[in-house]
């Protein structure tokens, strides 16, 4: 092996924590990604919606029946066509995450970097985009008016008598836990 190719070489502890990254992506599948819980005076233990990256969880139905009051479409899988392919592009994230730890390469771990930081930017703008649309799409013959909102994705947020507040999931953490072993190689062969 020349010097060249020596140097563009990854140790093998740095191929492990890239292992263990790809790892934690397949665990996070099995985990909720975000989650909105909602306090009222009439419901004091509060709701939720739970997003799994395949799935909704959570006292949907109820949200949905006091949403018609305020003109806001319905929560529903359907509605949200990324959970149809997300558990897909997570899945193949982290085949790209093994090939990468197999390959020991360089450069083939910063082209992975990029690809968890593009996707995770898609992440959270599709996500706001859905959020707008929820929170600007309001019917105006609904019962109560309101004015348009946009619920954030991190925080807390007032609507009528309900407080809102949105939160990372477990999954989400397994996830950035990856991507943080992603870059510690980046750090720790940087002289390699």
């Amino acid at each position: 092996m020349n010097d060249r190719n020596k140097g563009s070489k990854l140790s093998i502890t740095s191929a492990l924590l890239i292992g263990l990254s790809a790892v934690l992506l397949v665990v996070s599948i099995f985990f909720p990604w975000w989650k909105m819980l909602f306090y009222a005076p009439q419901y004091p233990e509060g709701l939720n919606i739970i997003v799994y990256p395949n799935k909704l969880k959570g006292e949907i139905d109820i949200i949905n029946g006091l949403n018609h009051y305020i003109g806001m479409s319905n929560f529903s899988e359907e509605n949200f066509p990324e959970l149809g392919y997300l558990i897909y592009l997570i899945s193949g994230l982290a085949v790209l995450t093994l090939i990468t730890a197999i390959l020991r390469n360089k450069k083939v771990l910063y082209g992975l970097i990029s690809i968890f930081v593009i996707g995770g930017l898609a992440g959270v703008l599709d996500l706001h985009s859905a959020l707008k649309k929820y929170g600007t799409n309001l019917d105006p013959k609904a019962p109560i008016h309101m004015d348009p909102f946009v619920p954030p994705i991190i925080g807390e947020n007032t609507v009528a008598n309900f407080t809102t507040h949105s939160i990372l999931g477990t999954g989400v953490y397994f996830v950035i836990a990856a991507f943080i072993l992603l870059l510690i190689p980046v750090w720790k062969d940087r002289k390699r």
